[in-house]
């Protein structure tokens, strides 16, 4: 669920540069857009249980709520004030991050092979910004370090209530970053729509690939910790990287080439070894079973 959410919304940074709305106002459509997106996924999942499913999220869900807020935020201010090769090498540090809030607060172990793909992965996204790196601003450096963090913590606190699906309260997250981004307008030049084939992918990517995609993902931390799923969404960052170069024809540095074959081969070659133990831990217990 997690990987397949991050193809998903990988087209975002793509339809942005289509979309061409300034930063508030993509703001506040994206906040309007997604929740009611959001919305829409938990009534077609829960039918007339769709209330129960907000309430048992409780304060939790809140606070969730809040972070996928601030890591919005961070995340479209952070391209704003400094070079998108900063903000991606920052963002990269999400699951480092995740790991080490979950040790700290829920003390889970990840094994060896986990960090290992962490570390491999911040090389690859790394070697991916090379060519758009650079001093930035510290104001956005910070902004991108918000993003990342808010991201972290908002997995981490997911893992706190495991068996809770918390991605309902993204509505709220929706109608949060609407909200504040509908007061900073008030004191700018005004609201904006975009027309045509714009709107069309306005649409598209916020009240349809956003939601659906930011779904499976905030589920992922029912069944994984919080690093492995801050890891699965780098899968976004090279994705998207090829999106943009094929239909805008953007093309990467040779350096970006590198660090995406070694973000995906790390995933991959994680994903198959964590495949080979669950079959050998179901293999196991199948024989445990037997035997008793």
């Amino acid at each position: 669920m997690t990987g397949g959410g991050a193809l998903i919304i990988s087209p975002d940074a793509l339809l942005i540069k289509v979309i061409g709305l300034p930063d508030a106002e993509i703001l506040i459509w994206r906040g309007l857009l997604t929740a009611l997106g959001f919305i829409s996924i938990v009534i077609a999942r829960h039918g007339r249980a769709s209330l129960a499913a907000y309430r048992r999220c409780g304060w939790t869900g809140i606070g969730v709520a809040m972070l996928f807020s601030l890591s919005t935020f961070g995340f479209v201010l952070g391209n704003q004030y400094t070079r998108g090769g900063n903000v991606l090498m920052i963002l990269a540090g999400a699951p480092l991050l995740a790991a080490l809030l979950s040790r700290l607060f829920l003390h889970e172990r990840l094994p060896r092979r986990t960090w290992l793909a962490i570390f491999a992965c911040l090389v690859g996204i790394g070697l991916i910004a090379l060519d758009d790196a650079g001093t930035g601003s510290w104001l956005g450096n910070a902004f991108a370090l918000l993003a990342a963090t808010a991201l972290a913590a908002n997995f981490t606190l997911c893992r706190t209530r495991p068996q809770i699906d918390m991605s309902p309260m993204l509505t709220l997250a929706g109608l949060i970053v609407a909200g504040l981004s509908a007061l900073y307008g008030l004191l700018g030049p005004g609201v904006g729509l975009p027309s045509g084939s714009s709107l069309l992918w306005l649409v598209v990517l916020c009240l349809v690939l956003l939601p659906l995609g930011f779904t499976l993902i905030q589920r992922g931390p029912l069944y994984l910790p919080a690093a492995e799923v801050g890891l699965l969404m780098l899968l976004e960052v090279v994705v998207g990287t090829l999106w943009v170069w094929w239909l805008l024809g953007e093309r990467p540095a040779p350096s970006a080439f590198l660090g995406g074959a070694l973000v995906l081969g790390s995933l991959l070659i994680k994903g198959l070894i964590d495949w080979r133990i669950e079959r050998s831990w179901r293999a196991l217990g199948a024989a445990q079973h037997e035997l008793c």
